[in-house]
């Protein structure tokens, strides 16, 4: 059995190494085994002050905490407490730890300081306070007289927006009888006040668990869902904002300790059920505007399902699949060409495809997914009906719904009996709106190659027929776009051409013709681009596509609009275009093992390779492609999945594949636009993002590529390249930015240290591969000013320090000029590291004079850096013995030389270490008898 004396003796040492994880698994383990209460509290006390350090404040005061129970006096224990409780916006009882700190020792500086500061504070927050009250109950003066201006009204309005976001404001605000003079402003029902209304009530609802309930019960849900249900975007979203703060205080967003209080305010369920139902009753609700479905929609989509997979609560899910899940295929069924339809955006049948999508991912075994499919069964089985043809098309376009969400339970519909017979039914109705929504579901149903090829077979004819006869232009694009799909089942497979030579060339070239006319209604240009998005599997369309540039901008300029149904066709046709899809490797002796055995083997068209790939990036360069992947970017979660984020993200990184070509991206907003691609989406897409956003941060100046506090968050995608998950180029790259971004500014070094990047740095400074320790040296150099770094070099029992010795002794001049450059201020920094070089490793004098006698200048300049530092050290043993080896000999030859533009800061250093010498009394200088 492990001894907890022992165990808390090797948590000291961990701790004092600076390796702070170790040391909280050492004192844990002490903590289980220890039974002296005076150790424990030891132990307790020690642990403390780690999680200070790892910035978990709350445990930090819990340990110490329970040291103190122990010993009322423990000095260390008490001010520990306090800073963390100051750390934690407690400054009343951080004030009384300290207070009692320095009544045991009055004479200690640190607890007069801390004392006196946090004195400070309080006297300030206290005036806050007191200011805040005034200023609420002047802005509910403002509000409440009637005959006061419209301008002030709204100014004191706004006023109260910015003040509910503040935690001291918000609950001012609440204690001065808010609510119910919000309530006024929301009756109002003036755009201006009900906006302002809603915006504070979010504010307030922001991470506060208490009082959301208590407004939650002073509002209602049934009120703010009627709010949502009104035909105005800006105030739909701002009530399913409001909606959002609520939810993420009911569930966990709240981080305050309650204490005592906590029993009263825990239970939230009852309220969050309330919601759910009343958002589900919203999907299907005539009453509300397309605006408040979308919302409702949306709502659902980010609360339902889980967000981390590995918990074991899907409940949500299963609640609303048994009370909404008709409800939101009502949804996907409707028509809007038909009367007597729900009220919709363009984009409203998207999102509920999405959630139904999420909604069937989330569930865990085959019985709850046979419950979904059930019920989808049931559903589409009860709207058939041979004596009406609008119960039908609904029906059909609700099994389109579901091919755009969860696939399988659509393609299972599909084929049941009578489901295609329907489709081809519809397909030769002669209402219009028949052979619509028939046509649609057909392109949507051939998703899969085995359904394509039985639609070759079957529906080609079909739709062709109807491409012929129809004069309606918003069937016969669609007809075409089905065509469209058909002709590119065999992917960019050249061998594997569905139709005749030239075929898909003449039905890319019509959907051009198509996306160019501003006389056609968006939603109908939109199934152009659906079209072009199959065809540009063909690398002759594609050629054809990029050489287009009206056709081009015009797909761009849709990219912007409002409807952001198209994103995804958008994605698939830049994708295509720049061969950024994913493509396996095929071995060349599997390739002839498949010509031998007469099997299929796939063939590359000659336009899919490098130099046209190549040229048509550039031409969508030029046309604008960046400005129109910004505007992408910036969509809907719930629009933009992560399958389309990923899309983006490979076409980025093949944009940003010349280096001439990343101004252009900087200059349209693509720096930034990368960032959330990095951050949000799939593995593949977050690290496609992460190496364009490591292209260009390596060569940018981060302060045009990421402006404002946005460069921050590049460097977390940078160091997640830092992986051996990650390939060559990704390092390299990763490193190469980092290394631009450390040579910045402090605050970005200190950011790098807190991504915890240095051990990965450190690794790949080992690394075979010359560029990628080159690249890392590099980064290390530029990091080394950084006071963390600093300690990491000054700490024993490391080869750090070693390893920069030796790597200034490599052949690489790169690799010496970064390499030296990191010893040459660390040694300027620290001057014990000075004598702790001349110990890491025998080979330093070698070393130092191989870089003193260096081709290179700026090699050199480093040398005698170093040389200057070790003289200048302190150290007079030290000195004696670099001036008693042949570096007096190097200096003296270097020192002497005629000034030299070119070599000046040489002579310059070799000059002032001489000096250095005569003032240690190490040399005399010369001079001639008289």
């Amino acid at each position: 059995m492990e001894d907890p004396i022992q165990l808390k003796d090797d948590g000291n040492m961990h701790f004092q190494a600076g390796d702070v994880d170790q040391a909280i698994d050492c004192y844990t383990k002490a903590i289980k085994l220890c039974k002296d209460k005076k150790v424990l509290a030891v132990i307790h006390r020690n642990r403390a002050a780690c999680y200070l350090k790892k910035e978990n404040y709350t445990t930090a005061a819990s340990d110490a905490t329970k040291a103190i129970d122990v010993d009322a006096a423990d000095i260390k224990a008490l001010y520990r407490r306090c800073q963390a409780l100051e750390k934690l916006g407690k400054l009343d009882m951080a004030f009384k730890d300290v207070q009692r700190c320095a009544t045991i020792e009055p004479k200690n500086k640190t607890f007069l300081e801390t004392l006196r500061r946090l004195g400070a504070e309080i006297q300030a927050k206290l005036k806050t306070s007191f200011s805040t009250d005034s200023r609420v109950q002047n802005m509910f003066d403002i509000l409440l007289d009637e005959e006061m201006d419209k301008d002030k009204q709204e100014k004191a309005a706004n006023n109260l927006i910015v003040l509910a976001r503040e935690d001291a404001g918000a609950e001012r605000i609440f204690q001065n009888n808010g609510v119910p003079l919000l309530l006024s402003m929301i009756e109002t029902a003036k755009p201006e006040m009900l906006l302002a209304a809603i915006r504070t009530l979010s504010g307030m609802c922001t991470g506060h668990k208490a009082r959301t309930m208590a407004i939650i019960h002073l509002v209602g849900v049934d009120k703010l869902c009627s709010i949502m249900a009104v035909d105005n975007e800006e105030i739909a979203l701002a009530t399913a904002n409001l909606f959002q703060c609520i939810n993420d205080s009911l569930t966990g967003g709240d981080k305050r300790v309650y204490g005592k209080e906590e029993a009263l305010v825990l239970d939230a369920s009852k309220d969050l059920k309330t919601i759910l139902l009343s958002l589900l009753e919203m999907v299907g609700n005539k009453k509300v505007s397309g605006h408040g479905r979308d919302q409702a929609l949306n709502l659902l989509t980010r609360n339902v399902p889980r967000k981390d997979k590995r918990e074991q609560d899907h409940s949500r899910a299963l609640f609303t699949i048994d009370h909404g899940l008709k409800k939101i295929l009502k949804v996907c069924g409707q028509v809007p060409e038909l009367p007597d339809q729900l009220p919709m955006t363009e984009n409203t049948q998207l999102i509920a495809s999405v959630l139904l999508n999420k909604i069937y991912d989330d569930l865990k075994c085959d019985p709850e997914r046979d419950n979904f499919r059930e019920i989808c069964d049931e559903y589409i089985k009860s709207k058939f009906d041979p004596k009406d043809m609008d119960r039908n098309i609904h029906a059909i376009n609700t099994i389109s719904g579901l091919l755009q969400g969860p696939f399988e339970v659509g393609n299972a519909l599909v084929g049941r009996q009578g489901v295609m017979e329907m489709m081809v039914a519809l397909c030769g109705s002669e209402r219009e709106v028949d052979q619509m929504v028939a046509v649609e579901a057909l392109i949507h149903s051939s998703t899969k190659m085995s359904r394509a090829s039985f639609i070759i077979t079957n529906g080609v004819s079909l739709l062709k027929d109807i491409y012929k006869k129809t004069t309606n232009e918003k069937i016969k694009i669609r007809a075409l776009v089905g065509l469209c799909k058909l002709g590119s089942a065999g992917g960019d497979d050249y061998s594997m051409r569905q139709f005749a030579e030239g075929s898909t060339e003449k039905l890319a070239k019509q959907c051009r013709k198509w996306l160019c006319n501003p006389q056609i209604d968006t939603r109908t240009r939109k199934w152009a681009i659906e079209g072009l998005a199959y065809l540009t599997n063909d690398a002759d369309v594609k050629d054809d596509f990029v050489e287009d540039e009206p056709a081009m901008k015009a797909m761009f300029d849709l990219a912007k609009s409002k409807d952001k149904t198209i994103l995804y066709a958008v994605a698939c046709t830049l994708v295509n275009c720049t061969n950024t899809y994913e493509k396996k490797d095929i071995m060349p002796e599997l390739v002839q093992l498949a010509k031998f055995s007469k099997q299929h083997v796939p063939e590359q068209h000659p336009k899919d390779k490098k130099d046209f790939i190549d040229k048509r990036v550039k031409r969508m360069l030029k046309a604008g492609v960046t400005s129109a992947l910004a505007v992408m970017v910036k969509a809907d979660n719930f629009i933009l999945t992560d399958q389309t984020r990923e899309m983006l993200a490979r076409v980025f990184l093949a944009l940003a594949d010349d280096p001439k070509d990343r101004g252009t991206i900087i200059a349209h907003g693509g720096g930034k636009a990368l960032i959330p691609l990095a951050i949000e989406g799939t593995t593949d897409g977050k690290v496609k993002a992460s190496h364009a956003l490591a292209k260009i941060a390596a060569i940018s100046n981060p302060e045009i590529a990421f402006p404002g506090e946005r460069v921050y968050e590049v460097v977390r995608p940078l160091v997640s390249l830092l992986s051996t998950e990650r390939d060559g180029m990704q390092n390299y790259e990763a490193l190469k930015g980092l290394t631009n971004l450390a040579g910045f500014s402090e605050k970005l070094r200190v950011k790098i240290v807190k991504e915890k990047a240095l051990p990965e740095i450190e690794n790949y400074m080992f690394e075979d591969h010359d560029q990628i320790r080159q690249a890392a040296t590099e980064c290390m150099c530029n990091l080394v000013t950084c006071k963390e770094v600093q300690e990491r070099y000054m700490a024993d029992g490391n080869d750090k320090l070693k390893l920069l010795v030796l790597l200034c002794g490599e052949d690489d001049d790169h690799l010496q000029i970064a390499a030296a450059g990191a010893l040459a201020m660390l040694t300027a920094a620290h001057k014990k590291l000075c004598t702790k070089m001349t110990v890491v490793t025998t080979q330093w004098l070698e070393v130092l004079q191989r870089l003193c006698l260096h081709d290179n200048p700026h090699v050199q300049h480093r040398g005698l850096v170093i040389v200057f530092n070790m003289l200048n050290s302190d150290d007079q043993e030290l000195a004696k013995k670099l001036i008693e080896c042949e570096l007096l000999e190097i200096l003296s030859v270097i020192g002497k030389a005629e000034d030299n533009p070119k070599r000046q800061p040489v002579i310059d250093v070799a000059r002032t270490c001489l000096v250095k010498a005569m003032d240690l009394g190490l040399i005399k200088p010369f001079s001639t008898p008289s």
